[in-house]
C-alpha cells in the first residue's frame, strides 16, 4: 500500500473512460467472501455495480455488506418488485458492459451450459446480450470430475471467458487447483478484458525497476526506482492484447495479472535476458533505471570497517555497464524500441539527444526528482512528430496512454 491506496486501486481509475454498469453475480460457495473486495475494487475504478446473489450465496456473505460497498441495491429475486416492469431479468441485463459470476460454483456451471434459469442469475445469464465471465471456485477433486471439465470446455466454445480458476489451500484443508483467483487478479483480469486491444497479437518486452550493481555480498550500487511506471506499463500492454514478458530488477511490486515476470538483479543479467527474447518481440520498453557503472571487482567477503580487515577508506573502481537501449535498437531487424529519460534539468533538450543518439523512435521524458519512486508523474512524450505532454495523473493512467500513443506509431491512421 502507498498513499493509503493499492497499486490496483489506481489501476484502470480513469473515471472520465471507466463510468461503465456490471453486473457482480455471487453463487454458493466459501469464496464468496472475497466478492466484497472485488466489488470495492470495481467500485473504486468508477464501475457502477449490481450484485446479484444465489439463494445459496446468502449463506456466506450478507447483503447489507455488497450494498454499503457498492451504494447500490442487492437483487437475489426472479420477482423482484423493486424492478417496475416486474422483468429484473431482462433489465438488470441491459446497458451492461458485463456480467461477471465470481465465484461460479460447479452446479452454476453446470446450469449455464444447460441453459437452466430457474433463479434470477441464471435467467439474467439466459437473456444477456453482452460478455459473460466466469471465476470458477470448488475443490480440486471437483474440479479435475470430468463432467465439470467438460461444462468448462463447453462453456469455453459458448464464448463465455473463464477466469481462472488457481492452484493454491483450499477451504476443505486440500491444496491444489480449483481455488478463486484473488480479487486483485479478478479485478485486473476483468479490467484488462473491457479495455480496446490495439496491440493485440503484439509481443511485448519491458524492462521495468532499478538494477543492483554489488561491491561485496552485502552492498551495492542502486537508485531510488520503485518500478511502478515499468509494471503499470506491463499490465496496460496486457489489457492492450499484447503477450508481455517483464524484465524486473528488485521490487516490492506484484506481477501484474497475464504478465509473465523474469526476475534480475544486475544490469548484466538485464542485458541478458533481454538480448535473449529481443529477436521474437515486436514492441521494447526500456523503463528500468539501469546503472551506467558497476564495480570493477567484487568482494568476496563483507568489507569491514572495523578490526583487522577493516578499510576505512575505501576507493571504488567502476566500469561503464552496456546501453541496453542501444544495444536492441542497433540489431539488424530491431523491435520498435521506447526509451525513458529521467531527467534533472534541460529535459526536454536531453531527452531529445538522448533519442536521436540512440536511434530509437520515442522517448518519454520526466523529472527525476518529481517521478523516480513517486506515485503521480508528468511525461512528456518525443518522437519525430514533436513533443506530446501527458498531464500529471498517477502512473496507470500514464502508462494507458502511453500504450495508446505507441499504438498510434504502430498502426497510423491511413490519409
Amino acid at each position: 500500500m502507498y498513499n493509503g491506496l493499492s497499486f490496483l486501486d489506481t489501476l484502470y481509475s480513469d473515471h472520465t473512460t471507466m463510468e461503465k454498469r456490471i453486473v457482480l453475480g455471487i453463487t454458493g460457495g466459501v469464496a464468496a467472501y472475497k466478492a466484497a473486495e472485488l466489488a470495492r475494487l470495481l467500485v473504486k475504478a468508477g464501475y457502477s455495480v449490481d450484485c446479484i446473489l444465489t439463494e445459496a450465496a446468502t449463506h456466506f456473505i450478507g447483503i447489507a455488506t455488497l450494498q454499503a460497498i457498492t451504494s447500490r441495491p442487492v437483487y437475489r429475486d426472479l420477482w423482484d418488485t423493486r424492478v417496475p416492469n416486474g422483468m429484473p431479468h431482462i433489465e438488470l441485463g441491459r446497458n451492461t458492459a458485463a456480467i461477471l459470476i465470481a465465484p461460479a460454483s460447479a452446479d452454476f456451471m453446470a446450469k449455464l451450459v444447460h441453459g437452466r434459469a430457474d433463479d434470477l442469475l441464471s435467467t439474467l445469464c439466459l437473456a444477456r446480450d453482452c460478455p459473460l465471465l466466469v471465476a470458477p471456485a470448488m475443490n480440486q477433486h471437483m474440479w479435475e470430475h470430468p463432467a465439470t471439465r467438460r461444462n468448462a470446455a463447453q462453456l469455453t466454445a459458448d464464448g463465455v471467458t473463464l477466469l481462472g480458476p488457481a492452484v493454491g489451500e483450499q477451504a476443505c484443508g486440500e491444496t491444489g487447483l480449483g481455488r478463486m483467483l484473488e480479487p486483485e487478479d479478478l479485478f485486473a483480469a476483468f479490467t484488462a478484458f473491457l479495455q480496446p486491444k490495439p496491440l493485440l497479437g503484439k509481443r511485448v518486452l519491458i524492462t521495468a525497476g532499478p538494477t543492483f550493481e554489488p561491491i561485496d555480498p552485502v552492498r551495492g550500487l542502486t537508485n531510488l526506482s520503485s518500478g511502478k511506471m515499468g509494471y503499470a506499463l506491463a499490465a496496460a500492454a496486457h489489457a492492450a492484447g499484447a503477450e508481455v514478458t517483464l524484465v524486473s530488477g528488485p521490487t516490492a511490486l506484484s506481477t501484474p495479472w497475464g504478465v509473465a515476470r523474469i526476475d534480475v538483479t544486475r544490469a548484466l543479467d538485464m542485458l541478458e535476458a533481454v538480448e535473449r527474447r529481443a529477436a521474437t518481440c515486436d514492441l521494447f520498453i526500456a523503463v528500468a533505471a539501469v546503472a551506467d557503472y558497476r564495480p570493477a571487482v567484487v568482494a568476496a567477503s563483507k568489507l569491514k570497517k572495523t578490526g583487522r580487515d577493516r578499510t576505512p577508506n575505501m576507493t571504488l573502481e567502476l566500469v561503464e555497464n552496456p546501453d541496453i537501449l542501444a544495444r536492441i535498437a542497433s540489431l539488424p531487424a530491431p523491435p520498435f524500441c521506447v526509451g525513458f529519460a529521467a531527467e534533472t534539468e534541460s529535459m526536454l533538450e536531453n531527452a531529445q539527444a538522448k533519442r536521436l543518439r540512440k536511434g530509437v523512435p520515442l522517448i518519454v521524458a520526466n523529472r527525476a526528482q518529481d517521478s523516480l519512486g513517486q506515485d503521480d508523474a508528468e511525461l512528456t512524450l518525443i518522437d519525430a512528430h514533436g513533443t506530446h505532454l501527458l498531464p500529471l495523473a498517477n502512473k496507470p493512467t500514464q502508462a494507458r496512454r502511453l500504450i495508446e500513443h505507441i499504438a498510434q506509431l504502430l498502426h497510423p491512421t491511413e490519409p
